[in-house]
Order: structure tokens, then C-alpha cells, then sequence
């Protein structure tokens, strides 16, 4: 067991501590209510000025002409960029200046992901924000049992949380890569713990084409062929191997979202100094460049299908090599991002709550606000990873997950603006209280205290004495607490039998199906 891990945190607590505790328990079931996703009333916040933005576009719009973009191994993405236009020479696409935002105009400026519960449906573009959890890693944490490879449970584990999280809105995809499956069926478990375990909106599988077939092919079974076709349900998280490259495995796994109207969402993984320069500027470049060529594919595939322009911005150290999160230059990106997605007139994915630590520390509480903050002001619409990121995203921690999720209910607060209604305005208070005394008594006050401002359910607020008399219990200990409390109030949402058998049937069917193959293309 770790040193730091919470003593004595499973027995129940005696003296102050049980009050103390009792009301953050209590705090923490209050705001489980869902809180729905963001209908900003703040505006966004445009960091860079139209020259900048305009020699970005110009810089990324003579990549494509000039040096191109590589679609390997994807013979059908050649023959449609060649049927467009395009100069196609092998495998190298030079795409001439302006057909990309020709092509994007029949994306949609805005779309909703439909969740199995109405209620959770969300909607990506104008005012709307969307907090997903993290996603991906092969590793998780938490303070009893440490650092380790990710399971299935762990997996229905973190499902659980984002269903319960109140400022969570989209449960996203894969939070942990459960490593004792194998890898060529893992997809379908994975989809299958998402489908049964939360009705939130999700993220399908698109690691390859066969991937995001049976995810496609799962949904209809969850929601029917017909509404499927017309409706989106599903995101596909869509990589670019930066620079200017996409494979195969991605492309066809893009032609499948597209083609069947569910989303993408196009995302570069640049690094700045390592899969693209070490400026800004040149990234956004790049960046831009390789969204537009990944965007306008899936209108040739279906004008109309939904797609997200997306960045996952950093840098990597000079000096090791590893990636840095929450530094000033990945501010500027994240600004940019949303900046050049509101030009083309498409929602944008980029930020969330990263970090380079190893632990949930004052480095990982730095440099994850110094990514969620800027995320929020520059009107991202979807934020991925905003919630259990560590460790340059090799590891999902428990612990980090509900503080992370804490911090999302203030950005939801946030966001909501200054409260001008006559309550807001407070002027009766104002006149009752007049010069030279204070509002504790009064008569607003009184009325209003208990809701007047955003109660955190992981901050301790109490003065040093009570804190020790209370155990001396740090952010991360407070948090294994409600983590655990949380999924000890999971209510499952159920699921149809006849579905869910269906579901089983199919997962059993493709996994026999598979073998011991590995999809390669």
C-alpha cells in the first residue's frame, strides 16, 4: 500500500472528522444531479488577431498545394481525392488551394450525439461545451493499490464515475485500455461496457476499419438500423500520423463513421519540437493543414456527415524529450484551434485537464487548470481528456479523476456568467445594509447562502486545527474517499434484456469470428 494512502479511510470516522465528512459526503450526492452539457453565456475569448489567423490559413493552404498529405495504404481515399481534383502521385496528395473549404461547406456547423437516454444527448458547435473523460491509457492508479495495467473493470469503473460525475456530459471512449483482453477483440468489449453501463452519448471504436464497423454494426443493435443512418450516435476519434500522414487503419476507419453519418472528430497529435516545429505558429500550420485535408475526406465520402476539427496540443522538453503539458506556447494553440474552427464553421475538439505528472500534485493541479482554463475561455466544444489524465496520458488515476471532475462543475459555473437577474443584482441587500456594517444577517443573505456560491466537494476550507484534528488529509486522500463513495452509489441505468442479449450475441459472435487475428489494414 502506497505511504500517502488514506489510514483507516474504509472505517468509519469518529468526532468532527464524522461531521466534517458527512457533510462532504453529503455535498458530493447533492451534486450528482446531472448537470447537462454548456450553453455558454460567457464569450470566447479570441487570443490571436485576423492578420495572425490569416497567414496560419494561408501557411496551411500552401502545405496541402505545395508538399501534401500522404494517404497510405487507402486506395479508396486516392481515388476520391483524385475524382475531386486533387494532383494524386502515389500516395503523396496535393490538394490545390481552397477545394478543402469548398468541400467543408457541407459539413455541419453544429449536430447533437444521441445518447440510449434523450435526457444525455449533446450537441456539438454554437454555444455548446462538452466535457468527456480521459481516454486511452494503458496504465491506472489509485492510492491503495498503485500504478498498474488497466483491466475491464477498471474500465466499467471509470464508465461508472463519468455516468455519476455531474459536470461530465459524454462519457467518451475507452478511459482505460483494459490490457487483459486481447487487443484484436478488446473493441467490442470496450463498446459493449459503454453501451451497457451509462446512458450517456459515447465514442465508437475506429482503430481500424473492422473496428469501426462492429461499433457501427453495435449501435444499430442498441438503436436500430434506420435511426442509426439518420442519426449520429457514436464519435470516431480520427488521428493524422503528424506530420502531413494519415494511414490506412484510420482512413478506412474514417470512411466507415462517414459513410454510415456518424462523427468524426480529426485529430492531429502534434508535439511541438518533435512531430511538428518547435513555433506555434509553424504547428498551427500543420495542424490546420492536416485537419482540412482529414475534414473535407468524409464530405467526399458523404456530404453532410458530421465532423469535429480537433488538436491535441504540447510540446516535448529540449532537454528529456517527454512530452509538457500547460505550458504558455500550448495556451496559444488551444486559442488558435478555436479560433480558425469558428472560421470554417465547424465545432473543434482540443484542452482538457493535462499534465505531465506522475501523481496528482501541485505539478499535475498546475498544468492541467493552465489547459482546462484556456479550453474553456476559447469556446472549445469538445473537451476531451478533461477529466483522470496523468502521466503525459499513460495512466488514468481515480484519484485525479474526481478532483479533475470538481473542477469541471466550476468551469460549468463558469460559464454560466454573472447572475444579473433582480436576486443577482442583490440591491435589496444593499439597502438593508447600508454603510459600515455586513450581509451575514441579512435578509438576502439568509435567503440565498446555501446556493449563493459553487461548493467544491474535494477542497477543505477549514482553518489548520480543525484540519488536523480531522485527520490532515490531503486533496488526493479526500478524493479516494469520494471516488469510492461514487461507485458505491452507481444506480445501473439498465438496458432492454432482448438488447443487451443482442449485444452479447454479437460481441460473442465477432469474437469467434476474429480468432487470434490482428487487423492490420
Amino acid at each position: 500500500m502506497s505511504s500517502d494512502a488514506p489510514q483507516g479511510d474504509e472505517a468509519a470516522p469518529t468526532g468532527p472528522r464524522r461531521s466534517r465528512d458527512s457533510r462532504r459526503a453529503e455535498r458530493s450526492r447533492q451534486g450528482a444531479v446531472q448537470l447537462g452539457y454548456i450553453r455558454r453565456r460567457i464569450p470566447a475569448v479570441e487570443l490571436l488577431h485576423n492578420e495572425a489567423i490569416e497567414i496560419i490559413e494561408h501557411n496551411a493552404e500552401t502545405l496541402l498545394q505545395e508538399i501534401g498529405i500522404e494517404f497510405r495504404r487507402d486506395p479508396e481515399s486516392l481515388r476520391l481525392w483524385r475524382a475531386a481534383g486533387a494532383d494524386v502521385q502515389g500516395e503523396r496528395v496535393r490538394i490545390p488551394r481552397g477545394l478543402c473549404r469548398a468541400l467543408l461547406k457541407t459539413a455541419p456547423a453544429s449536430f447533437e450525439v444521441h445518447a440510449r437516454n434523450p435526457a444525455r444527448t449533446v450537441r456539438f458547435g454554437g454555444d455548446a461545451m462538452v466535457f468527456s473523460p480521459v481516454g486511452g491509457p494503458p496504465f491506472v492508479t489509485d492510492l491503495e493499490r498503485g500504478r498498474r495495467y488497466a483491466t475491464l473493470e477498471d474500465l466499467v469503473n471509470f464508465i461508472k464515475l463519468a455516468h455519476m460525475a455531474p459536470a461530465i456530459h459524454f462519457s467518451g471512449g475507452s478511459a482505460c485500455e483494459p490490457m487483459d483482453i486481447p487487443a484484436g477483440k478488446r473493441h467490442l468489449d470496450v463498446q459493449y461496457a459503454y453501451f451497457r453501463h451509462s446512458d450517456q452519448a459515447c465514442e465508437g471504436t475506429p482503430e481500424t476499419p473492422g473496428h469501426a464497423a462492429d461499433a457501427v454494426r453495435m449501435a444499430e443493435v442498441l438503436f436500430g438500423p434506420e435511426f442509426v443512418d439518420s442519426h449520429t450516435v457514436l464519435l470516431g476519434n480520427i488521428n493524422s500520423n503528424s506530420p502531413l500522414t494519415f494511414d490506412g487503419r484510420m482512413l478506412g476507419a474514417l470512411r466507415e463513421f462517414a459513410a454510415h453519418n456518424q462523427g468524426t472528430i480529426i485529430v492531429p497529435a502534434v508535439l511541438a519540437g518533435a512531430m511538428g516545429p518547435v513555433t506555434p505558429a509553424g504547428c498551427m500550420s500543420e495542424i490546420l493543414a492536416e485537419t482540412l485535408a482529414g475534414m473535407a475526406l468524409t464530405q467526399l465520402v458523404r456530404p453532410g456527415a458530421p465532423v469535429i476539427m480537433g488538436s491535441f496540443v504540447g510540446a516535448v522538453s529540449m532537454r528529456s524529450g517527454s512530452p509538457t503539458f500547460g505550458t504558455p506556447e500550448a495556451t496559444q494553440m488551444i486559442f488558435a484551434t478555436a479560433q480558425l474552427a469558428r472560421r470554417l464553421g465547424v465545432p473543434c475538439r482540443s484542452g482538457g485537464s493535462l499534465c505531465a505528472s506522475k501523481v496528482a500534485d501541485a505539478q499535475a493541479g498546475y498544468e492541467s487548470a493552465h489547459t482546462l482554463l484556456p479550453t474553456v475561455l476559447a469556446g472549445v466544444h469538445l473537451v476531451t481528456h478533461a477529466a483522470g489524465w496523468l502521466e503525459s496520458g499513460l495512466v488514468a488515476s481515480y484519484e485525479k479523476f474526481v478532483m479533475d471532475a470538481d473542477q469541471l462543475a466550476m468551469m460549468q459555473s463558469l460559464t454560466a456568467g454573472m447572475d444579473l437577474t433582480e436576486r443577482g443584482q442583490a440591491m435589496d441587500a444593499l439597502r438593508e445594509v447600508g454603510p459600515g456594517s455586513h450581509f451575514l444577517g441579512a435578509t438576502h443573505t439568509l435567503a440565498h447562502f446555501e446556493h449563493a456560491f459553487h461548493q467544491s466537494t474535494i477542497a477543505d476550507y477549514s482553518p489548520f486545527e480543525q484540519w488536523v484534528a480531522e485527520g490532515g488529509r490531503s486533496a488526493e486522500q479526500r478524493a479516494h474517499g469520494v471516488w469510492k463513495r461514487m461507485l458505491a452509489d452507481y444506480a445501473d441505468p439498465g438496458l432492454d434484456p432482448a438488447i443487451d442479449e443482442a449485444l452479447r450475441e454479437f460481441v460473442e459472435r465477432r469474437r469467434t469470428e476474429l480468432g487470434d487475428a490482428v487487423e492490420e489494414d
